[in-house]
């Protein structure tokens, strides 16, 4: 027997997702009493200039809005980074309004019991968040790192309502100001994090997929930004990478990528590790399990020993216990 896989950290990915409807008060004390290292809020602008958490501006479908007749001519279609995008968008309201609503399972077929929760929790800010993990350091007597998304950084700049200034003015409100501090900015986009990076020295991850190229920059491709040479590019103001786990793991293996980022002098935080049979590589799902859930635990610990030093799971729990069960 070997001993248990427990190096890498966890990012409870929008909180305890799995369990919780994503990016609420609940799913993020979920995750942290669960023992996540890091909870993970995606930044969108309120029109009052509000950072709220969802996982897009356009919030149809994880909110109740479009139930609320009185927002019904707020629907519309907008081009998000260069894609038709239609229906409610956290920019036209204001956070007053946004307040009105309640979030919902985003997944609620593959989660239905999520569906329960539908209706109880309001879009949270990210000052909410910050003191929820003030207060539950407090309650835990250990640190909680936060670990924020911009997204669509260069839209939302290009409307009147950059991330950049009110998220380190709130991170530095609540007392995180160097690269000691438990906080990394990411980002699949290259010009706010170079912008981060010649005001603060938090650390910054540079988000990259199997697929496309950051959205402020036509014609790289994140393939480019993986070659050795991208690499040390980015290295030149970013403190790791964020790649989607196909990267470092591919069916035959480990890859070369975190060896690649490491030499480079990258940390690597794979995203996104989830239970359901339809996020697993085919080695890993299971078509007995009623929940149409696949063989986790020896997914993660398959994940983790390619040498990344952080995972996103939407459930933190169940990848904390992978990590520390002995491998057979």
């Amino acid at each position: 027997m070997t001993p248990a896989l427990a190096d890498p950290f966890i990012i409870a990915h929008r909180g305890a997702s799995g369990e919780r409807p994503e990016h609420t008060l609940a799913a993020y004390e979920r995750a942290i009493d669960q023992g996540a290292d890091y909870i993970e809020p995606d930044l969108v602008l309120t029109k009052d200039g509000i950072l709220v958490a969802r996982h897009e501006n356009e919030i149809g479908g994880t909110t109740d809005v479009a139930v609320h007749p009185e927002f019904a001519d707020r629907a519309t279609t907008k081009t998000i980074d260069g894609h038709p995008v239609t229906g409610w968008f956290t920019e036209d309201f204001t956070l007053a309004e946004l307040r009105t609503l309640r979030a919902r399972e985003r997944l609620p077929e593959l989660r239905p019991a999520n569906k329960r929760f539908d209706g109880l929790y309001p879009i949270p800010t990210f000052e909410e968040i910050l003191e929820l993990v003030r207060a539950k350091e407090a309650e835990a007597g250990r640190r909680i790192g936060i670990y924020p998304e911009t997204k669509h950084p260069g839209y939302f700049a290009g409307i009147g309502l950059p991330h950049q200034a009110a998220l380190l003015d709130l991170l530095g409100k609540y007392g995180y100001a160097t690269e000691a501090d438990p906080v990394f900015i990411q980002s699949f986009e290259v010009g706010n994090l170079k912008a981060i990076r010649a005001v603060s020295r938090l650390r910054l991850i540079q988000l990259v997929d199997a697929q496309g190229g950051p959205a402020d920059q036509p014609g790289t491709t994140y393939a480019d930004m993986l070659t050795i040479e991208g690499l040390r590019a980015i290295a030149g103001y970013a403190d790791g990478i964020g790649p989607s786990v196909a990267l470092v793991l591919a069916p035959e293996g480990a890859t070369a990528l975190v060896g690649q980022a490491h030499e480079a002098g990258l940390q690597v935080h794979a995203w996104t590790l989830r239970m359901e049979n339809s996020f697993l590589p085919p080695q890993y799902q299971r078509a007995d399990d009623e929940r149409g859930r696949g063989d986790f635990p020896t997914y993660v610990r398959a994940v983790a020993a390619t040498g990344v030093d952080a995972i996103f799971s939407d459930f933190p729990a169940q990848a904390r216990a992978a990590l520390e069960k002995p491998v057979p």
